[in-house]
């Protein structure tokens, strides 16, 4: 809690708990790469609005998201193309395994990652 104003502020951005963004805003994009899993398979994709992206593919679990876009899904995909069972599904096994773990040992949370990679891009637009 601030003792300047009362309000809880997060300590990152500076935003007081519950305020919106500005509407006048521009959405910003911040494009990531998701890993999901199905039964023992992953799909490596890559979206600008996970949300909705997400909600349209059938999954068991979201394991982990990567800040990045198309060339760093397209990596990924050469990356472990040994692993590749056909377009952007891939065998859940090592290296890849290990490589998810990786990524989420920067943050554990997929969305709680995101969304501070979202409220960053909005920080700096409000700048």
């Amino acid at each position: 809690m601030s003792p300047d104003t009362g309000h809880w502020v997060c300590r990152r951005c500076g935003w007081r708990l519950g305020d919106a963004f500005d509407a006048d805003l521009p959405r910003p994009v911040v494009a990531v790469v998701y890993y999901l899993r199905f039964g023992a398979r992953v799909k490596i994709g890559t979206s600008e609005r996970p949300r909705q992206r997400l909600a349209a593919i059938r999954h068991d679990e979201l394991l982990a998201f990567e800040r990045g876009g198309r060339s760093l899904e397209q990596q990924r995909h050469r990356e472990f193309a040994a692993l590749r069972e056909g377009g952007e599904w891939f065998t859940l096994l090592s290296p890849l395994t290990e490589h998810i773990e990786t990524v989420r040992a920067a943050a554990s949370d997929p969305w709680l990652a995101y969304d501070r990679w979202l409220g960053d891009a909005y920080r700096r637009a409000s700048s």
